[in-house]
Formats: structure tokens, C-alpha cells, sequence
């Protein structure tokens, strides 16, 4: 579907006699935490009396110009505007006061964005107030691919559950359509950054038509004016793709790239938001553009091209600006309700399947082959023999892949400044690349994307014959104190050995342990030695908060795979009521893997999620929209590893 013609709302305004116009407005913090708001605009009026207001401070205007005014505002003591994985996205609201009437100038927020290219000058890392931030989210598609809408109440779903599964950067790539400034506002608000490709993509754009070049330039400034004082745009780049498509033909360097995305459109960001970083292309940098050990990569080692997860770590992926991509199955509950048709055999799922054009593979084939590498079953055979349950390992398959492999990039140590999933949401229900299908329902894999992204996190990583490590992350602005548990367990339920440390972790910080550190003596826990059968099949870490005693994350090694951890769980549940609304409680006798909360009505502020015996695990429940909330909720848990079913009741 192309958007061609006038595809958003077109207004006719009457001119008032007094005119304000060519307002610009530039919110920058600065190194001493100085904010500084310049405002400069036009005015037809009579020597007017102008004075600008922000933060409980004001400005008079000073005319330039003919018609010219501007006004330079300083704020000491200004709160600045941060990503909400690593602060609050505090907002200012400017006010224009002309002739004794007030004219709002919109939201902005003070923050600096620089990029850290590293001693090599291959590294590519956002800083953001000095801080370095592991950017992760996903590429957006559309709010609905046949309307192309534009107002708020559109995006907000999507975007909300962007921020709730802990994302903190959201890619427009270049093949998609412009956003209004609708969406930025709502970016700014959930403290969301985002890295905006302008639309040129894949193509030998024209280098001497100066009709086309002079398109090019206004596109670019009519864009950037109506976002110049959005604090979460972050990245602004030329294109997408261009680069790695010659290259990728064969053709030598000078033939990457063009005007216009190395002149024409770097010039316009110089001028109209030099605050915000510029990069000529996605991917860029490296012997080839789309290398990943270099500046910014397209990465599809894990994914598309079937590699092992380790190559995640082999690839040294610098900054992946994609990644990711899988055929992720939706809910049962939304197929049932818009594709009840026979997984995968039926032509109408297999149409709703991504596929790179003229491939003789699709993204099913690889989610299959994760399938089978990590749980040892083969995919063919066990989607004929029992379909269900095919599709219920193919729904837990992509969030392990994920989970995995962002704890391979956000480990201490790594070379990673950040990954965007390919993509956020669907076009049509069923299983495509998106973790948000497009009812707006999250995917299983959105929840796993939830647990991978924690600000306050806790992973294990398997070092061989190095052992096992847990890292602990805080990306927080404030020092916690917590208690590190790691307990190995026989059979999904017998401990044979565990340890645990209180400490207090350092706000910004990343701390790397060695499990046998926790233990005090050695215990083959990544099974490397093979001194007689495995002990153990399962590891668990928890990070508990010293403060309240409650768990802040949980991490999982299988070091036998997770086909050979795989138990017939005995999970009890039962529903309750508090203040907050309904929720249910779980234990286990065993390790469950990729339990499954299904209540009609609700959706579970967690699912999919691996349950270790002993504590009592709490979810919320978050009634849908049409949902009754008084009247008790009712569903059933089930397992990876148990044909049972749970059925409860509140």
C-alpha cells in the first residue's frame, strides 16, 4: 500500500491581522547542567512587548531584525531530560507572552546526546548527559498500514508497551513514512528516544537532478521544523540500506554513497537540530557497511542467517540498528479470534509469514531451526504429530533466542552499545515480525523482551571451562543494596549446591562474579569437565532487594540444553484480590519452563516466564479494555514440559 497524495489532515487557517511567525525553538543542556532555551521568531506588530517564559523564569525579547526577535533563557536549576531506563523524561513547557496574551510553545526537555566513537574509531555508543546508554527497543513499522494514521491516540498503544517492556529506543527506518509530531510528543513524555531515518532506502538516488536534490532539501526542513524542540530525537540518518545494497552488488566505495545523504541533508541537521548526532547511513562503517564489529550494523548472525547464539558474542556487534528478526506467533487467543486457520500448513498463515522477496526460505524455516537447536526436537515431526504443542514451543523459542542473546551484549565487557529488534509491530494478524501483533496484544516474545531489557538486571553467561558468570546491572541513578542468590538444582527440584553475597551495586554500574565465587569451591556448573553425568540441569540466579526483600530479577542456565530440563511440573495457583486488582499466585514442585497464564479479560503483567521451586511467584493481572473487573476471572496455567493443564478460578 503506497502513501500517495494528501494522506494526513489538510487545514485552511485565516491569517490574523498580527502575525507570528518562523518560530524556532532550540532547548540545550549544557556541560555545567545549565539549561539554555533560545526562541527567535517574526512579527509583523508594532514594536510588541514579547517575553518568554519557562520554569518559573522569563525573558524579555530583543529585536535582531527587521520583524526579528529573539530571546536566550537560562535555567539553573533545570532537571534533565532522560531516557526512562536511566532517569526521569522531565518536560518544560515554554510560554511566548506577546502583547499580554499567552501562546504555549509546546513541551521540550533539556539533554545532551553525543556519540562515543572509541579509541579505534569503530565503537558507536549514545551518551546521553554524559551517561553511556545501552540503547534496545525495536523498529517501527505503522499504527495501521491502510489508514497511515497520525494523532495520538493511535500511537499510544504501541508506543506504551514499547516503554513498559523496557525499550528506550524506538527506529523510524527508511523504509517506512514520516510520523507526525504526535509521536514524537509521546516519546518525549514515556522517555523514549528515537533514531529517525529519513525516507531513502535502497536506491541510486539521482546526484545531478536539481529538481529532485531541491525536494530532498525541503523534505529534510519541513520534517526537522516541526520537531526542533523534541528532546527524544536522538539519531538522525540518511537512509537505509544504501550503502549495503552497492556495496553488496560488488561496487567500489566511491559508488556507497551520494549527495544526498553526505551533503544536502547533514547541512539541514547542522543548521536546524545540531544537537541531535548524524549518521549517513544504517548500516555504516566497517571494511563493508554492513559488517558488525564496526559502527553500526544490520545483524542477522542469530536470526536470518541461523548461526549459532554464540555468534552474537563472535561478531562483536558494536551497535545493531536491526536485529532479530523471527516469524513470532502470536497468542493463541488472537489467532483463534483473526487467523483460526491450521498453523502453518494453511496458505493464508503462510502469507502472513515474512520472507526476504525471491528467498527460498522464510522466517518460520528459522524460527524451526532454534527450535530444534535449543530444544533438540525436530520441528517437522513434532508440528505433525502435535500441533499445539509445536506452536507453544514456537511461541517460547524466539523470547529464549532474545533473552539469551541480549545477556551476550549486555554482559560486562562486551563491545555492545545497543540492539533494536526487527520490528515492533505487526501489519496483519499472525506470525510476523513484530513482538506486538497488530490487535495491539503483546506477543510472548514481548514479554521475554521485557525480562531481557530490566534497568536492574541479573544474567548468567557461560564462560566453558570458565565457569559459569552472573553479571548484575543497575543503569539507575541510585546505589542499591541486594543480595545475590545462585542455586543449582538436580532434576528441576534438588539443590546440590548454591551461594549467595549482599553488596551494594553502585548506580551506572555492572558487576561480573564467578558462581563458584558465591559457592567457595569449584562445581562444574556449565557441565564443561564431564567428570561422570551431569549434576545438575538447572541454574537459577535471583537479585534481591536488601531494602523490602523483593526480587528484582531472575536469570536461568540449562547447561544440558532445554530439551533435558524439560519436567513434568506440579504448578499450584490460586487468584487474589488487593488494591492494585486481581492476581495469581504460583508455586512449583520442579523447574517449569515457559509457563503460560491464560485468563479471559486480562493479560498477565508477566507470561511465558521460567518458575523455579520454592518462593511463591505473584503476577498481576491488568484487566482489557471491555473487560469486567468484578466479576472473578477465570483461565488455566500450563508449561513447556507438562501435557497438564491448571485450571483456576477466583
Amino acid at each position: 500500500i503506497h502513501a500517495v497524495g494528501p494522506w494526513r489532515p489538510i487545514s485552511m487557517v485565516r491569517r490574523h491581522p498580527v502575525s507570528i511567525d518562523n518560530v524556532s525553538i532550540r532547548a540545550v543542556l549544557e556541560e555545567s547542567g545549565v539549561g539554555r532555551l533560545s526562541v527567535s521568531l517574526q512579527s509583523n506588530a508594532e514594536d510588541p512587548a514579547m517575553l518568554l517564559r519557562c520554569g518559573g523564569m522569563e525573558q524579555p525579547f530583543e529585536k535582531v531584525g527587521d520583524s526579528h526577535y529573539s530571546a536566550i533563557l537560562k535555567l539553573s536549576d533545570i532537571e534533565a531530560w532522560w531516557p526512562h531506563t536511566h532517569g526521569a523524561p522531565r518536560l518544560y513547557e515554554p510560554t511566548l507572552v506577546s502583547d499580554g496574551l499567552e501562546y504555549p510553545l509546546g513541551r521540550t526537555g533539556f539533554r545532551r546526546i553525543d556519540i562515543d566513537r572509541g579509541a579505534d574509531g569503530d565503537d558507536f555508543a549514545l551518551l546521553v548527559n554524559g551517561e553511556r546508554i545501552f540503547c534496545r527497543g525495536a523498529v517501527w513499522t505503522t499504527a495501521d498500514i491502510a489508514r497511515l494514521p497520525g494523532g495520538r491516540a493511535d500511537y499510544e498503544p504501541f508506543l506504551r508497551l514499547a516503554a513498559a517492556a523496557g525499550m528506550n529506543m524506538i527506529r523510524i527506518g527508511g523504509t517506512m513514512a514520516y510520523e507526525t509530531p504526535d509521536f514524537f510528543a509521546l516519546c518525549d513524555e514515556l522517555g523514549l528516544l528515537v533514531w529517525q531515518d529519513f525516507m531513502f532506502a535502497n536506491f541510486d538516488y539521482p546526484r545531478n537532478d536539481k529538481a529532485f536534490l531541491g525536494h530532498v532539501h525541503a523534505e529534510v526542513e519541513e520534517f526537522l521544523h516541526g520537531l526542533q524542540a523534541s528532546p527524544s530525537l536522538a539519531v538522525l540518518c540518511g537512509g537505509s540500506e544504501i550503502h549495503q545494497q552497492a556495496a553488496m552488488l560488488g561496487l567500489p566505495l566511491e559508488f556507497w554513497s551520494g549527495p544526498v545523504t553526505d551533503e544536502i541533508i547533514p547541512a539541514v541537521v547542522a543548521r536546524m537540530r545540531p544537537d541531535v548526532p548524524y549518521v549517513p547511513n544504517s548500516p555504516y562503517g566497517g571494511a563493508m557497511p554492513f559488517s558488525p564489529n564496526a559502527g553500526i550494523a544490520h545483524y542477522y548472525g542469530v536470526g536470518a542467517y541461523m548461526r549459532p547464539i554464540a555468534d552474537a558474542r563472535r561478531a562483536d556487534v558494536r551497535f545493531a540498528s536491526e536485529s532479530l528478526a523471527f516469524a513470532h506467533v502470536p497468542q493463541q487467543r488472537t489467532l483463534q479470534r483473526h487467523l483460526d486457520v491450521p498453523a502453518v500448513h494453511s496458505p493464508l498463515w503462510k502469507a502472513r509469514v515474512p520472507r526476504d522477496r525471491s528467498a527460498s526460505w522464510d522466517f518460520e524455516d528459522v524460527r524451526d531451526f532454534y527450535l530444534q537447536l535449543l530444544y533438540g526436537f525436530d520441528p517437522a515431526e513434532l508440528r505433525r504429530e502435535d500441533p499445539e504443542r509445536y506452536l507453544d514451543f514456537s511461541r517460547a523459542v524466539t523470547g529464549e533466542v532474545i533473552e539469551e542473546t541480549f545477556a551476550e551484549w549486555r554482559r560486562k565487557g562486551s563491545a555492545c552499545n545497543g540492539a533494536l529488534v526487527w520490528t515492533l509491530q505487526d501489519l496483519l494478524p499472525g506470525p510476523g515480525w513484530g513482538v506486538i501483533d497488530s490487535t495491539g496484544e503483546p506477543k510472548p516474545v514481548w514479554y521475554a523482551m521485557r525480562r531481557a531489557f530490566r534497568p536492574v538486571q541479573v544474567i548468567f553467561t557461560d564462560e566453558g571451562t570458565n565457569g559459569l558468570d552472573v553479571h548484575v546491572i543497575n543503569e539507575t541513578d541510585a546505589a542499591l543494596d541486594v543480595e545475590l542468590e545462585v542455586v543449582c538444582l538436580r532434576g528441576g527440584k534438588q539443590q546440590v549446591v548454591s551461594g549467595n553475597r549482599a553488596f551494594k551495586l553502585a548506580a551506572r554500574d555492572t558487576e561480573r562474579l564467578a558462581c563458584t565465587a558465591l559457592f567457595g569451591a569449584f562445581f562444574d556448573t556449565t557441565y564443561a569437565f564431564r567428570f561422570g553425568p551431569p549434576a545438575h540441569d538447572a541454574s537459577v540466579a535471583r537479585l534481591r532487594s536488601l531494602a523490602d526483600g523483593a526480587i528484582l530479577a531472575e536469570s536461568f542456565h540449562l547447561p544440558c540444553g532445554r530439551g533435558k530440563a524439560l519436567h513434568d511440573a506440579g504448578i499450584e495457583a490460586s487468584f487474589g484480590r488487593d488494591n492494585d486488582g486481581w492476581f495469581v499466585d504460583l508455586r512449583t514442585d520442579r523447574l517449569a519452563q515457559s509457563v503460560h497464564i491464560d485468563v479471559e479479560g486480562y493479560r498477565a503483567d508477566d507470561d511465558w516466564f521460567h518458575l523455579a521451586p520454592g518462593a511463591t511467584r505473584r503476577v498481576k493481572l491488568h484487566a482489557l479494555s471491555g473487560a469486567e473487573g468484578d466479576i472473578p476471572p477465570a483461565g488455566e496455567i500450563r508449561s513447556l514440559g507438562s501435557s497438564h493443564r491448571v485450571a483456576i478460578e477466583g
